[in-house]
């Protein structure tokens, strides 16, 4: 599995029955409760915000991103955004430096901006207006968006987007009629965000889905609607706007794993062969997925028109169903057939492939094996490299066992992770534990830039091999800088 990143384009926290705009804090803060300096007995707030998808659609339309072998149903999408009270459990029940108690046991709704109403982020930052002398609070704003107002010339629909108390009656929209992404409880109040969107993002992406504008985050209304209480409670995360790492985003995870047993081949066992497509280096799609037959040494047809499927940009895949060991080993071909670029048709592609027994998979005998250690050579990014972040990498990886001279091991399971630094010797992940592709002449994965924030990023690698789990530090160092 591999990740994309989607950022926020826009963002703002509305307050109830409040024009302020605090679209440009670097803090979210949900809260509920007594209103501060106000005399009446609740107040709460409400998040909005939108996600840029137009990479992910690019990625998507491309190929880069290929629903080809699984269909939408084979990508994720998960809203992520980071609690501020997330690294120090003391935080728990204390107040904040507001004043206000830190919430626990509460639930989160994701709901979707109801109406497909367009609205803008603005430019505030205080919550309140503080006047100093005859100065104004050049922080405080209460321009659009807010409580009341989408635009400068236009108001929600329902003032702060709908009525928690299903009162409303003809035009309008009650809390009764949003649609509910979905919901996440919270249990010590110091848990980040994250929300299933997977079926919002996907009815994007196909087209079942048009026009949404955003979406917003609250409380449930029993929570918003709680009266008579003394106390103010919030829960905090970091907004677009953070000068930290933590910056909100959008995680989709997609299948363009690679597990060529084109070299490996074993009998009686399930198989997957790949066929790759360039021009000039430049990887190319096919006007439709082809055909493949595959052949014994006899020319008998063993299996006849199995269907191909994109796994990314130039690389389609196909399942073989298990072949009987009764010839092996032996020589087996691969014919795929109707492939046409740009409605040009090409000859039939004819590759080969050596069926070996399952028994050439173990190592059976007197001796015990001894655990080994690996070395790494990259390809594609360099050590220290400073690489701008419009770039997308392909980067080769060679395992050899350390302090020997035998061969490239290709029969491995490796690994790769990627993170920052932060604060010394905090490592904030990136991208979890991830398969490398394995093709028939070694190991490479696929690093995009274009979705990674500036920063010094880290990889370390990790190899499965003889029941040993090897995880090797730091392999691979660069930074990613803004391109001007």
């Amino acid at each position: 599995m591999s990740i994309h990143k989607s950022y926020f384009d826009k963002s703002n926290t509305i307050l109830f029955n409040s024009y302020t705009n605090t679209s440009r804090n670097p803090i979210v803060e949900l809260f509920y409760g007594k209103l501060d300096n106000v005399g009446i007995p609740f107040g709460f707030s409400r998040y909005i915000f939108n996600v840029d998808l137009n990479l992910l659609q690019q990625k998507i339309n491309t190929g880069f991103i290929s629903t080809g072998c699984t269909g939408f149903s084979g990508i994720t999408h998960t809203l992520k955004m980071t609690n501020t009270s997330s690294f120090d459990d003391e935080l728990l029940n204390d107040k904040t430096s507001q004043g206000r108690r830190r919430a626990t046991s509460f639930d989160l709704i994701l709901f979707r901006i109801p109406d497909n109403q367009m609205w803008d982020s603005g430019v505030g930052y205080d919550y309140y207006n503080f006047q100093i002398t005859n100065l104004n609070d050049r922080s405080f704003s209460d321009r659009p968006s807010n409580w009341f107002q989408t635009t400068t010339i236009s108001n929600w629909t329902t003032p702060g987007l709908y009525d928690n108390t299903n009162s409303v009656t003809g035009s309008g929209i009650n809390y009764s009629g949003l649609t509910i992404v979905d919901t996440q409880h919270f249990e010590f109040g110091n848990e980040d965000i994250e929300f299933d969107m997977t079926n919002e993002i996907n009815s994007i992406l196909d087209g079942t889905l048009t026009g949404v504008t955003g979406w917003g985050i609250a409380y449930y209304p029993e929570v918003e609607n709680i009266s008579g209480m003394t106390e103010n409670y919030s829960v905090g995360f970091f907004s677009p706007h953070t000068q930290t790492f933590y910056e909100p985003y959008l995680e989709t995870n997609y299948d363009d794993l690679i597990t060529d047993n084109r070299n490996n081949f074993v009998c009686n066992l399930t198989n997957e062969l790949y066929l790759y497509g360039y021009n000039n280096g430049t990887p190319i799609m096919f006007d439709s997925a082809p055909t493949v037959d595959i052949i014994d040494n006899q020319e008998n047809v063993v299996f006849a028109s199995l269907q191909s499927c994109l796994v990314s940009s130039g690389v389609y895949k196909v399942t073989v169903p298990p072949i009987s060991c009764q010839n092996a080993p032996c020589l087996y071909y691969d014919v795929w057939r109707n492939i046409t670029i740009n409605g040009e048709l090409f000859g039939d592609i004819e590759n080969e492939f050596a069926l070996v027994e399952k028994s050439k998979k173990f190592q059976i005998g007197t001796t015990t094996e001894n655990p080994k250690i690996f070395g790494f050579s990259f390809d594609g990014i360099k050590q220290s490299e400073k690489i701008l972040n419009t770039d997308v990498r392909k980067v080769n990886v060679t395992i050899k066992q350390a302090y020997s001279s035998k061969s490239v091991l290709n029969d491995v399971q490796p690994y790769y992770r990627v993170y920052v630094k932060e604060g010394g010797n905090t490592e904030v992940q990136v991208q979890d534990w991830t398969r490398i592709n394995q093709t028939t002449d070694g190991h490479y994965f696929v690093f995009d830039t274009r979705d990674k924030l500036p920063n010094e990023y880290f990889i370390d690698i990790k190899v499965v091999s003889d029941k040993n789990i090897d995880t090797y530090k730091r392999e691979l160092q660069f930074q990613i800088v803004n391109k001007k």
